[in-house]
């Protein structure tokens, strides 16, 4: 399955053979996708309203794009400025598609990797549910308080209404352009958002660049941490990373000095329940933070590396002009 997921993601990147070949899928893809929209449009699918804004974090390109770092940059922005946030997820990767609150304290395997990292990190109320309305609903009445809700991912889901749409790509860009599967895209691209966020080498996407570097430091559960530089004087250590993209994380390990004997990269939302040749390391494990919030359950040494961004100074006030009128008048006219 490994390698035919690294075939179409080299695929997406050019208009070669193999992208030809999907092309005839890609058609039946576009027009499955102009079908469910127009039905949304007649009012044959329903579309839900949150009595409070609703501000959409998500991507057009299948795979991981950064969503979540900027999730949590957002809504530790935001909660510092003293508004009430909530978040809401799908939890990809989890057990299931119940509703569920989620904590610190809550199984992974229950509510996602990514939503338990949002909890873990941004001490906001989280909620999951297949039916991201669903989530909201249940967040509101365990929460009356929360005067926003941010949604990690949802772009497509349009049965959940929104007042703000942020799209985020990663360097990939729009790829080769085509829709899936003989391209990335979900839906696409160029339409209409309100805000772009991108990679500064996502070639032909115009939106506020978005740097992304690790934290000079790892640290473990109980709060102990240790700079970088100090791990890389110590000598050589092991990493693994079960993201979209694990060599990225191995290179700017690298970038920061850090030795790597041994760096294994494992699919995206990686359970570590069955353990594996990293659980036998007599070297420093360093791991992303997302990973961290599974792995810990069984290797508690592990150091987790923080993902830091930079996002373009100018991107906060066109935010936050998008958000004021909306925070002051929760009712007023919202869009779908």
């Amino acid at each position: 399955m490994s390698n035919v997921r690294q075939a179409l993601q080299s695929a997406w990147l050019r208009r070669g053979p193999l992208a030809w070949a999907l092309a005839p899928l890609s058609v039946l893809y576009g027009f499955a996708l102009r079908l469910r929209e127009g039905l949304f449009r007649a009012g044959v699918l329903g579309i839900e309203r949150a009595p409070v804004p609703v501000v959409v974090v998500g991507n057009v390109v299948a795979g991981g794009a950064g969503k979540t770092p900027v999730v949590m940059a957002i809504a530790e922005r935001l909660t510092a400025q003293g508004v009430a946030v909530g978040v809401v997820s799908r939890g990809h990767g989890r057990r299931g598609g119940e509703c569920r609150p989620v904590t610190p304290g809550s199984d992974p395997a229950e509510v996602g990797d990514e939503p338990l990292l949002v909890a873990t990190r941004c001490h906001v109320p989280v909620f999951v549910a297949a039916r991201r309305p669903r989530a909201v609903q249940a967040l509101l009445q365990a929460h009356p308080g929360t005067e926003l809700i941010l949604s990690d991912d949802g772009l497509q889901h349009r049965a959940m209404a929104r007042d703000v749409e942020i799209c985020v790509f990663d360097r990939r860009g729009a790829g080769n352009g085509w829709l899936l599967p003989a391209g990335p895209l979900r839906e696409p691209w160029p339409r209409a958002v309100d805000l772009v966020l991108r990679d500064a080498d996502a070639a032909g996407i115009d939106g506020f660049v978005v740097r992304r570097r690790l934290a000079g430091y790892a640290w473990r559960p109980g709060g102990e941490r240790i700079g970088l530089g100090e791990l890389a004087a110590a000598g050589e250590c092991a990493a693994l990373a079960g993201i979209a993209q694990p060599q990225a994380f191995f290179g700017q390990l690298r970038a920061a000095g850090i030795r790597l004997r041994n760096a294994w990269p494992l699919p995206d939302h990686h359970d570590f329940a069955a353990g594996g040749p990293w659980s036998a390391a007599k070297l420093p494990l360093l791991c992303t933070e997302k990973d961290a919030v599974k792995l810990w359950r069984h290797q508690p040494a592990a150091w987790a590396v923080p993902l830091e961004l930079e996002i373009d100074a100018a991107f906060w006030p066109a935010l936050q002009s998008l958000l004021q009128p909306k925070l002051s008048s929760p009712h007023g006219p919202q869009t779908a």
